[in-house]
């Protein structure tokens, strides 16, 4: 064998401190030790900190009696209380304006991210200027705005300003009866429960025979059609009842609502349905543009408050007909009416059968403010809304990237089945457009969690208010308060991303 040969069949030996593979364990030690050196010497640190001011550490303050108030509690609070009390009123709280921020922010910042593409003018120029000027203003600044420049200068308590449905604002909140259900309810909540199961199961169950035959299952089709009259006629009774009852006194105007009704229901199973839905939304948007108007506008007078209404529910109507004239056969459309019966119409039945009752305890107003009711301070209506509209400006933005991430070929593809604006948007464009959207969305959903702590700034009782602030003012243990809060931040992200996750995992395209 030759020396060539024998260079080719062995490799060339390489030292021990040069070899990558050698030399990265290497570093990870070096960098480990480091880190575990660092974090020894803070603890010890820390600790002789602590004991040469004659301070304890410790988690057994979470067992002592708190000794202060909290503003707003969902949940028994006292003096006498906890503190671990104390972090789950300030996990509620913040859960609570969280859950409702999340809920709404996603509403509005969808609905804002979808306008801004309108081929509206009007319409996408009011969404951009609202995105543009919402997002751009620091978030303290808007709460500070909402809460001492709206909500502060709102009347005194004897000046309260009533709203419907007995609720009353003034410079104290917000107040609104509270429901007080009895003992049989809880069945009413069970049915609740099951109706949304088989809700979800019947409307999946659609959705999959959809998209393997191209047709819904014959068996819910009819049921989806006397559905939709059900709840065409509850609607338009109800809207007719008020405008007939209220804004129009007329006697017997309930059987002169039932009647018109009817009328209307039956004729959305027949070719005149576009009429019918156009009928009905001209009696709701009537109903809530002039109560609405005559809030805003009390110094005018009611005729004129009526006539503005209807001239505008008359063109809200107008385009609902337009729009519902060139929809498809009911036989092609989703069976959304069957659904909202089965969750609405299960639980009245179960109401009824087991004769509970739901009644609402109404706030009065007395000498110096009002007693009963639910009373909603202005820190979490100003929190809860600050943490809306700017999260929403956000929001829309990462919507109308999604969308214009789509293929403008999807578009021209369902342009040319037929598809109007509204079934282009919902079937073909959002459902590709969510796997761009999930991900930026989901880092909103925990800036939204975590902005909450700025509700210290105006007084709401949030978890870093009661546990970062007042909790560690009484107890003195700083380290254990906040390293409680640090987990429990922690522990919110983790479960949202797993959630969005999960979300993420089942609307994602699947590749072939």
């Amino acid at each position: 064998m030759t020396i060539r040969e024998l260079g080719r069949d062995t490799a060339p030996r390489m030292s021990f401190f040069n070899d990558p593979v050698i030399r990265g364990i290497i570093y990870q030690v070096v960098v480990a030790a480091l880190l575990l050196a660092f974090v020894y010497w803070v603890i010890g640190n820390t600790a002789a900190n602590l004991a040469a001011q004659k301070k304890t550490n410790g988690f057994d303050f979470l067992w002592k009696t708190a000794g202060f108030d909290i503003s707003f509690a969902l949940m028994p609070w006292s003096r006498a209380s906890y503190y671990w009390e104390a972090l789950v009123v300030g996990i509620t709280n913040t859960l609570l304006v969280a859950f409702i921020g999340v809920v709404f922010a996603t509403m509005l910042g969808f609905t804002i991210g979808i306008a801004r593409l309108s081929s509206n003018f009007i319409i996408a120029r009011l969404a951009a200027v609202y995105i543009e000027t919402i997002r751009n203003i620091p978030l303290l600044l808007q709460l500070f705005f909402w809460y001492f420049a709206v909500l502060k200068t709102m009347p005194s308590v004897r000046q309260s300003i009533a709203l419907p449905f007995d609720a009353f604002i003034n410079q104290r909140g917000i107040m609104v009866p509270r429901p007080t259900p009895d003992q049989e309810f809880a069945w009413v909540m069970v049915a609740l429960v099951g109706a949304l199961i088989v809700a979800v199961a019947i409307g999946g169950w659609a959705a999959r025979v959809r998209t393997r035959t191209g047709r819904y299952p014959s068996q819910i089709v009819w049921p989806s059609k006397v559905a939709d009259a059900v709840v065409t006629f509850l609607v338009a009774f109800l809207a007719l009842a008020l405008l007939l009852g209220l804004v129009f006194p007329i006697a017997s105007f309930v059987v002169v609502s039932a009647v018109i009704a009817a009328a209307v229901a039956l004729g959305s199973l027949t070719r005149y349905a576009a009429i019918a839905k156009g009928a009905v939304t001209f009696f709701v948007s009537f109903v809530l543009f002039n109560a609405l108007l005559g809030f805003m506008f009390g110094w005018v007078p009611s005729l004129v408050v009526s006539l503005v209404s209807a001239l505008t529910a008359l063109v809200v109507a107008q385009v609902v007909y337009a729009n519902t004239a060139n929809r498809p056969p009911s036989d092609a459309r989703f069976p959304l009416a069957l659904l909202v019966l089965i969750i609405v119409g299960v639980p009245a039945l179960v109401y009824w059968a087991t004769d509970a009752s739901l009644a609402f305890e109404v706030p009065v107003l007395e000498r110096f403010n009002f007693k009963g009711g639910l009373q909603l301070p202005p820190e979490f209506i100003a929190l809860a809304f600050g943490l809306t509209i700017y999260t929403a400006s956000f929001i829309a933005e990462t919507v109308r990237a999604g969308i214009l991430a789509v293929n403008r070929g999807q578009t021209e593809a369902a342009q040319s089945l037929g598809l109007k604006d509204g079934d282009r948007l919902r079937l073909v464009i959002v459902p590709q457009a969510m796997r761009v959207i999930v991900p930026p969305l989901t880092s909103q959903y925990l800036n939204l969690t975590k902005n909450s702590s700025l509700g210290a700034a105006i007084g709401y009782p949030e978890l870093f208010n009661v546990f970062g602030g007042t909790s560690i003012s009484q107890s003195g243990r700083a380290i254990e308060c906040m390293a409680i809060i640090m987990v429990v931040y922690l522990t919110f992200s983790l479960i949202t991303s797993a959630i969005m996750n999960w979300y993420n995992g089942r609307v994602r395209l699947v590749e072939r």
